[in-house]
């Protein structure tokens, strides 16, 4: 998930888990302890303090201008502010931040960061190739097969 997205959904999660009344202290800190730290991302935006605050009141609405809002303050680089947000959905959604629901998966320059499989292609007679950082389980090797364009051996 992109940062922006967490920072969105957890921002949702956190409202709605309050309207259900019978929320925990830990998600009440834990959602204002986020909303301030957007306030304070926004607070150099022209409209980011009136975006959140009406984000608030109706998200679907508000959730494109908040996104704009957030990625324009650099709200994808926060450390802290992208933190908050997993800790709320730690709170509110465990099982799903278990199973990396809320995990932030970003690239920057030529790479490629992911969460689940990648395959490397290359097409008309290019060359793929790709440096590899983790734990990896490659799958058996493919056949050769002929150059796109070119007749199949033995014809």
């Amino acid at each position: 998930m992109d940062p922006v997205t967490l920072i969105l959904t957890a921002l949702v999660a956190g409202a709605g888990a309050g309207l259900k009344g019978a929320v925990s202290s830990a998600v009440t800190d834990a959602y204002n302890g986020l909303k301030g730290l957007v306030r304070r991302k926004l607070a150099a935006r022209p409209d980011g303090e009136l975006v959140l605050a009406r984000h608030e009141a109706d998200p679907q609405v508000w959730e494109r201008p908040l996104a704009q809002e957030l990625t324009a303050a650099g709200a994808s680089d926060d450390r802290d502010l992208v933190s908050a947000a997993q800790a709320l959905m730690q709170l509110v959604d465990a099982a799903g931040s278990a199973a990396g629901k809320y995990t932030v998966v970003t690239a920057s320059d030529h790479s490629v960061a992911a969460g689940e499989d990648v395959n490397i292609t290359a097409s008309g007679g290019g060359t793929a190739a790709g440096v590899i950082h983790g734990n990896v389980a490659p799958p058996g090797p493919t056949p050769p097969g002929p150059v796109q364009g070119e007749p199949h051996p033995g014809q």
